[in-house]
């Protein structure tokens, strides 16, 4: 991988006005710890570098600032004839500051003495006495190198090259660092501005670099949305961290950004439809918010969803809630009273009777007789297995097994001979599914949405056990029918937050198939134009398998360490610049990828935009109605067709 760049060689780097001097003084080997599964890993590496001290230089250093460092590759007799510099890059993990005359002070030492020391040191820091005081840094190789040619143009190599120890340490300016973490994901997007915007519907940028906070300039950061989508992603970080806050952030830079991408969000905690209020009165974007149970009016629909504290007491948010119920958006799940089987589920349950009485030769028999009539039944009338069966071929089926059972002359006090005389109880099981409800909207309807217009399909349920139930079926549809059409547009991302309740490691029955159904997702549905992505907060208690098939992510605080080793272990970041996201307030991130952004697999420090900002302007723009509209009548489920998603594009 490269990034390449016209550069002069005086604003490559920057020395803060003269005040930044350092050496690498030492390189500290590493050895990586396998002593557990969970241990983390380490860079290889640690440098120490020393630098002259200066008190603005101080409040300007930040860590997450890449630093480059000539290495011996750049002395080799090709790199001298073709005139090539090479520079080891890395990034700074701690900075900290130290006293000559503190460094002498000694718990034993006469406490009047200490104190007295430790005083006279303040003054100091006010100046910029160089020979009293001096700063002290550490910092990772990220295994790239930044290699200059003679005609000024930069490239980053991909390869550790062990840096000169006593060289000169450099900062990579802040025109650089943008080039190197944008300009290649600003081609590949298609987005040519100069000029970069909090409003997510001008710039699709994430939020802005954590390096060089008290410049007057503050460095963009984006990534690839359509790479971002397709190849998974995952957001950690402690209750109150901001996880909601930048996912739909994100939400909206893939919608008004990516026009050819929809989102399926599994909303357990029944907040996006506040989230994302200014998205669903968009009336370029179509969208559905289904719900759990039928609303009935503006006022209940406002009441059930969750809003952020600081919106909790503001009755604008309420009226913004009203805005959306009255544009018809809403409605609820029609939870099946009955499971009507499909081709596929009875030819599942016939090969388990077999298997139960493989010991009795015609038993089996019996069954393999009318698996073969189910079968050739599905080919020659043109059905599929996931297909709800109808009356006409219960009563073909009736005949079937009753003749089956007289042929292989199967004992009528068995349980076989018991199913196989009871298949004309499934009239009752498909005139009780006729007979449920009509209104709100079924699991079939929701899958044939994938086919249609809707952008946005909120599905805010707080039961977790129908919100499964719902996972595995519509993730199942969407691989199945992308496998068999060969399409991998439009882009769809599942979004599963509040993840532990979906993906948790160790998980058995119901909640193990819901584990499976997203496992499955995540590891074919790239190939299909199928993304997922995962926010929670205790990242230790996810099923790792899952984990490892995110390409990109972002890290906020997570307070336990278990979790910042499994995080270590699972994406390879170095335990030291992991330990920097203690100190980030909510908002801050650490963001990695090994696809999305500038530079593959090197963590960056951000401040994502607050999607909190984008809620209060449209709050503000928006008028509440003096009289609601009459909420449109919902679809009934005899007004769709019986045909099932896979006979839909999804297109």
């Amino acid at each position: 991988m490269s990034n390449r760049g016209k550069v002069t060689k005086h604003n490559l780097f920057t020395d803060f006005d003269g005040a930044f001097e350092g050496r690498l003084a030492r390189v500290i080997s590493v050895a990586a710890n396998y002593t557990s599964e969970w241990a983390g890993s380490a860079a290889r590496y640690d440098c120490r570098i020393k630098i002259r001290y200066n008190k603005e230089l101080m409040a300007q250093l930040e860590e997450g600032m890449l630093l480059a460092v000539k290495n011996f590759r750049g002395q080799s007799k090709k790199a001298v004839s073709e005139g090539i510099e090479r520079y080891t890059v890395m990034v700074i993990s701690k900075v900290w500051p130290l006293h000559y005359g503190l460094g002498g002070v000694n718990d034993s030492h006469y406490f009047p003495l200490q104190m007295e020391i430790i005083e006279q040191s303040v003054p100091d820091w006010s100046t910029d006495d160089q020979a009293t005081m001096m700063v002290h840094m550490n910092a990772v190789p990220i295994n790239y190198d930044l290699v200059i040619d003679k005609k000024g143009e930069i490239e980053f190599r991909k390869g550790f090259s062990y840096p000169l120890v006593g060289e000169k340490a450099h900062v990579i300016d802040l025109e650089t660092v943008d080039l190197i973490y944008n300009d290649k994901v600003k081609k590949s997007m298609g987005y040519t501005k100069k000029t970069t915007s909090e409003d997510p519907k001008k710039d699709p940028r994430v939020g802005v670099l954590r390096m060089f906070m008290e410049s007057d300039h503050q460095v963009p950061i984006y990534v690839d949305l359509p790479k971002l989508v397709r190849y998974h992603f995952g957001v950690f970080s402690f209750t109150g961290g901001g996880k909601s806050n930048l996912m739909s952030n994100l939400f909206r830079r893939i919608l008004y950004h990516e026009k050819d991408t929809k989102l399926v969000i599994f909303d357990i905690s029944c907040e996006y439809p506040f989230l994302l209020s200014d998205v669903f009165m968009d009336s370029k974007i179509p969208s559905t918010i289904v719900l759990e149970e039928d609303p009935k009016t503006p006022e209940n629909f406002a009441r059930s969803v969750v809003k952020p504290r600081d919106f909790e007491e503001d009755p604008r948010a309420n009226d913004i809630l009203k805005a959306i119920y009255d544009t018809g958006k809403v409605t609820y799940y029609n939870r099946p009273l009955t499971q009507v089987p499909t081709y596929g589920s009875l030819m599942q349950e016939m090969r388990g009777l077999r298997t139960e009485n493989s010991s009795r030769p015609t038993y089996a028999q019996a069954m393999d007789e009318l698996l073969d009539f189910v079968t050739n039944y599905v080919n020659s009338t043109g059905k599929t297995e996931h297909e709800e069966i109808d009356t006409g071929f219960v009563d073909l089926l009736d005949q079937e097994a009753r003749k089956a059972v007289a042929t292989f002359q199967v004992h009528d006090k068995s349980a076989l001979y018991a199913w196989a005389t009871t298949r004309s109880t499934l009239k009752k099981v498909l005139s009780r599914a006729k007979s449920a409800r009509q209104t709100g909207i079924t699991i079939k309807e929701l899958m044939k949405k994938f086919s249609g217009p809707e952008r946005v399909i909120c599905i805010s349920i707080a039961d977790p056990d129908t919100l499964r139930d719902l996972v595995i079926k519509l993730t199942s549809a969407a691989l199945r029918y992308r496998k068999r059409s060969f399409e991998i547009k439009p882009q769809i991302l599942f979004v599963f937050d509040e993840a532990q309740e979906f993906i948790p490691s160790g998980a058995s029955g119901h909640l193990a198939q819901t584990s499976a159904s997203v496992e499955r997702l995540l590891r074919q549905g790239r190939k299909y134009g199928l993304g997922g992505a995962i926010a929670t907060q205790r990242i230790a208690y996810l099923n790792t398998n899952i984990l490892q098939q995110l390409h990109t992510f972002f890290v906020g605080t997570l307070p336990r360490p278990y979790d910042r080793t499994v995080v270590s272990s699972s994406f390879q970041i170095d335990l030291s610049i992991l330990d920097k996201t203690l100190d980030f307030p909510p908002g801050s991130w650490l963001l990695s990828s090994y696809i999305a952004t500038g530079l593959d697999s090197v963590p960056v420090f951000v401040k994502a935009d607050n999607s909190e900002d984008v809620l209060k302007q449209h709050i503000a723009s928006i008028k509440p109605s003096s009289k609601p509209k009459s909420k449109p009548k919902t679809v009934s489920s005899d007004e769709v067709e019986d045909d099932d998603v896979e006979q839909t594009k999804l297109a």
